[in-house]
């Protein structure tokens, strides 16, 4: 039996601010349990919902300095769900507010204190994990406080560690001064081959440096990363550790998302009733927001946060002509107020064609997936992307931008072989993107039939954690052996 711990910012169903979360919340349930004990370590924030803070149970406390800021408490609690052992960080000082996350300055210095308290807790524990694996920036510096900080301590040695890359545009980058001051690292590893990045440090380099393995959440997304369009700043270094870093598919919970047994739709289906199913669930989302009812409309969907990374520049260019269409636009997500309000703006002016729900809403979410019939995806960059999967999932025909992990999950229409599971244009254009949008039209409204074959096969494809979990085991194995 070997033991992995999964160290992470946030993990459902405790905090959830993107598909980090849902990544950390599934694939540690999907690892083969007679082969590992996977725990999970994540902050104990107290934004996290009573329902399950009132849950844990306190294991013990110490006291833990941190660089040149101080002597901080340390609280472990603890709470086991659905087989998987939990541990959170508590400290109120640095957990405390309504959001996990907030000002740049002040996470950098939280997750500073962290990281050096996730090695820190272990001894207390009494879990000697064979890997720790560290996701995104957040957890970066645990593979280079244990190779800095902690390797005289005979408790440590052995450890493994990995660091998987969610989304390579975050990386906790401040200056080198401040870095030191929140960690007591040694001025030494500020350096070009270390930490240094671009006269500052970066915490996330520094994980990347020191980590035996590498992973990102696509196979695509492990490629693209190594140019530099893509690799903001870091693909020198990962080309350098190009032998070391894996690209493995993200999967959904399909539990979590499954039309025959989900909760919060209208009605439930199956590959065989979707037809009658999936028209149920428009029409009731259409009368929920105040649409026309119109069963025969095409209704396109957008769940996704309003940034540029999403491709919403593409959208705002040519929305204008879009709505000229048959369809029903409808969109949930927050962002960049630009988008906000440039919804907004539509569905004030497009009353009936465009619905803004500018929130999130999980079980709006859950009914979206349900009702519509296509949804749309630009993607600047996107290294795995859930929406297309959960659509998938719920017969929802995704129309994509051929990047990351969007590439590698949907398979464009080809009409003369019949195969297919969805609509995908190659560059970042937003004449290709409407192009592509009015070709899924004209085959939803003249080729029903087709449409009904490319709904088929996107529902019976598999992308449960099941092979990702198996693709993991591989890694570990690499790494510790069986």
């Amino acid at each position: 039996m070997k033991n992995i711990l999964f160290a992470a910012s946030e993990c459902v169903p405790f905090i959830k601010t993107g598909g980090l979360a849902d990544v950390v919340g599934a694939l540690p349930k999907s690892i083969d349990k007679e082969k590992y004990d996977v725990r999970v370590v994540i902050p104990d924030y107290t934004c996290i919902p009573a329902e399950y803070r009132n849950r844990f149970t306190y294991f013990g406390n110490f006291y833990m300095d941190l660089g040149d800021i101080g002597n901080y408490y340390v609280g472990i609690m603890t709470c086991q769900l659905d087989g998987i052992q939990y541990y959170y960080i508590d400290n109120e000082h640095f957990f405390h507010g309504m959001k996990p996350y907030g000002d740049l300055l002040w996470d950098i210095q939280k997750f500073c204190f962290y990281s050096k308290a996730v090695l820190s807790m272990l001894p207390v524990i009494g879990f000697h994990p064979d890997i720790i694996h560290c996701h995104d920036w957040q957890a970066a510096l645990i593979p280079v406080f244990l190779h800095e900080m902690f390797k005289n301590n005979p408790f440590y040695h052995g450890i493994r560690t990995i660091v998987t890359i969610h989304n390579l545009k975050f990386q906790g980058v401040w200056d080198i001064p401040t870095l030191m001051r929140f960690t007591g690292l040694p001025k030494r590893i500020f350096t070009p081959d270390r930490l240094e990045f671009k006269k500052d440090a970066n915490m996330l380099k520094g994980g990347l440096v020191y980590a035996d393995r590498i992973t990102t959440v696509s196979n695509t997304y492990a490629g693209e990363i190594r140019m530099p369009y893509y690799g903001e700043g870091l693909d020198g270094l990962l080309n350098a550790r190009s032998d070391s870093l894996w690209g493995i598919l993200n999967g959904i919970d399909y539990d979590a998302y499954n039309p025959k047994t989900d909760t919060m739709i209208e009605k439930n289906y199956t590959v065989r009733t979707y037809r009658k199913g999936k028209l149920e669930n428009k029409l009731a989302l259409q009368r929920e927001l105040g649409m026309p009812e119109d069963p025969e409309i095409m209704m396109l969907a957008m769940i996704t946060r309003l940034t540029d990374q999403k491709g919403l520049d593409l959208v705002e260019w040519v929305i204008d002509r879009l709505l000229q269409s048959r369809i029903q636009l409808v969109i949930i997500g927050t962002g960049d107020p630009r988008y906000e309000n440039l919804f907004r703006h539509y569905e004030w002016t497009r009353k009936g064609q465009v619905s803004a729900n500018i929130l999130f809403n999980e079980q709006r979410a859950h009914r979206l997936y349900a009702a519509a019939d296509a949804m749309l995806m630009p993607s600047r960059f996107e290294p795995c992307g859930l929406t297309q999967l959960i659509s998938l999932r719920y017969g929802t025909v995704p129309i994509v931008r051929e990047t990351g992990g969007l590439r590698d999950t949907v398979e464009p229409y080809n009409c003369f072989e019949q195969t297919g599971t969805g609509f995908s244009f190659a560059n970042y254009n937003a004449d290709e993107m409407l192009d592509t949008i009015y070709y899924a039209e004209k085959i939803f409204y003249e080729q029903p039939k087709e449409w009904a074959g490319i709904i088929r096969r996107g529902m019976d494809k598999d992308f449960s954690w099941k092979s990702s979990a198996k693709k993991y085991e591989e890694l570990y194995a690499s790494l510790v052996g069986e």
